[in-house]
């Protein structure tokens, strides 16, 4: 990846535009816990050792690298739903949040990196939950 850039930086004649690595992330959060399939985010190993290494992270779950000429790449760690199909998911997420990328910021994300970290279920049921469709 690129050297480490807070903010993706242009000039114009009508002067300065700026985007920050954290707007990029939560775009790239919104679009793939808006996936179908995807429970949230979650925080990696990587990300751990980063924020110990002080590195930002206001986006647990994504990482963000802004690159040359008006690109970026992203990681982002997933927990997919029990009983979805976790390739198609994380393809989901990848298309999703590719797209939320380009047409909201103008950059052009070379890669956008899924990791599924885990599976989620849905809270056990009880035994009022069981019973309340026999009994009403």
């Amino acid at each position: 990846m690129a050297e480490h850039k807070d903010y993706w930086v242009t000039s114009g004649d009508q002067g300065t535009i700026k985007i920050s690595e954290d707007v990029v992330a939560s775009i790239a959060a919104r679009a793939a816990t808006e996936t179908d399939g995807v429970s949230g985010l979650c925080s990696g190993l990587t990300t751990e050792i980063a924020s110990l290494l002080g590195k930002k992270n206001l986006n647990r779950g994504v990482r963000v690298q802004i690159g040359e000429q008006d690109t970026v790449e992203v990681e982002l760690s997933v927990l997919v739903k029990f009983g979805k199909s976790v390739g198609e998911v994380a393809a989901e997420v990848q298309r999703a949040a590719k797209a939320s990328i380009e047409s909201m910021t103008g950059l052009k994300a070379t890669a956008v990196n899924v990791i599924v970290g885990g599976v989620s279920f849905d809270p056990p049921k009880t035994v009022e939950d069981v019973l309340a469709p026999v009994e009403g």
